[in-house]
């Protein structure tokens, strides 16, 4: 996958290497969810049909990270872990646009003459709620408008699980609330974090329970505090290790701790893992975060904990 950063407007030179006509899913994208799915396979159905390469054009920083609408907090799927999948998903071209002040006031007829014109852009393909320009003034209907005779306007419309549409902001309400199993129905994955190893308090080792203390590469999404079984790998271990993850601030050990503490524990595993960077998904919810009386109460608690994360991963001990 051909990686392309664009600032507004699209350059001459930038113009000049984008002459082949070519198909595009256009949209923000933070989740890459089924929904966001659909609009992408649809894309590159297009243009392989059309023997033309499959882009996508996306925006960075996130839009309401930028003019701070909304309650937009973190990213379902920061930059990286975006550009993994669409190169899964068969996407030839990846169009990363400069999302700033100057550009969010770009009306929808400039938008469409300074950005996606000069890509050669033979279809577009956008979902049914898109919108466009500022204030978000342009949608699907418009866009078809001030492309016509130009290139062709595709809208796909919602996709639905158990009859429910599937959007990045409810998966992020899901995440925060502990609902992780309706999260990962509508990512059609599991939600996935990465993090460097970082040294902790160490106090997992004495205990018998070491864990992996991790320092989050990117402000994703934080799920809500509590308990999880999970599977994680690092970047010098290919092969996925079932495990236990705590989200949390410790409120057995500590007081006034506000920002979330990750630590994960790796079943039957012995090594050092500091420095690596390690990706999780995250499988299943299993309780949220108490604060114990004493210490063996909470090793009771972990063990616990263990053995339910062994049994939904499917995990002898």
């Amino acid at each position: 996958m051909r990686i392309v950063s664009l600032s507004y407007p699209v350059s001459a030179e930038i113009a000049h290497e984008a002459a082949e006509p070519k198909v595009a899913a256009i949209g923000q994208f933070d989740g890459l969810h089924l929904g966001h799915a659909s609009v992408l396979s649809t894309a590159v159905n297009i243009a392989r049909d059309n023997g033309v390469p499959a882009a996508l054009i996306t925006f960075y920083p996130h839009p309401k990270d930028v003019i701070g609408k909304g309650s937009y907090e973190g990213y379902l799927t920061p930059q990286p872990d975006k550009q993994q999948l669409l190169e899964e998903m068969g996407i030839d071209i990846l169009y990363i646009v400069e999302f700033n002040k100057e550009f969010s006031q770009v009306s929808p007829e400039t938008f469409v003459e300074e950005m996606l014109l000069p890509l050669n852009l033979q279809t577009a393909v956008v979902g049914f709620d898109f919108r466009f320009g500022h204030k978000g003034a342009g949608d699907a209907v418009k866009l078809q408008e001030l492309g016509e005779g130009r290139m062709t306007v595709v809208t796909v419309p919602p996709f639905l699980v158990d009859g429910e549409k599937v959007g990045s902001s409810s998966i992020r309400i899901a995440l925060k609330t502990g609902q992780l199993s309706d999260a990962n129905r509508w990512f059609g994955r599991n939600y996935r974090i990465r993090g460097s190893v970082i040294h902790g308090e160490k106090r997992g080792r004495k205990i018998g329970f070491p864990t992996a203390n991790l320092e989050l590469t990117d402000p994703y999404v934080v799920p809500a505090l509590g308990v999880y079984a999970v599977r994680a790998r690092t970047n010098k271990h290919d092969n996925w290790i079932p495990g236990v993850m705590n989200i949390g601030v410790k409120p057995t050990f500590h007081e006034g701790i506000t920002e979330p503490i990750f630590e994960v524990h790796l079943f039957d595993f012995e090594g050092d893992l500091y420095d690596q960077i390690m990706t999780v998904d995250i499988v299943q919810y299993i309780r949220k975060e108490h604060k114990f009386e004493s210490v063996q109460e909470l090793v009771e608690w972990i063990q616990r904990d263990a053995v339910e994360a062994r049994r939904i991963l499917n995990v002898s001990e």
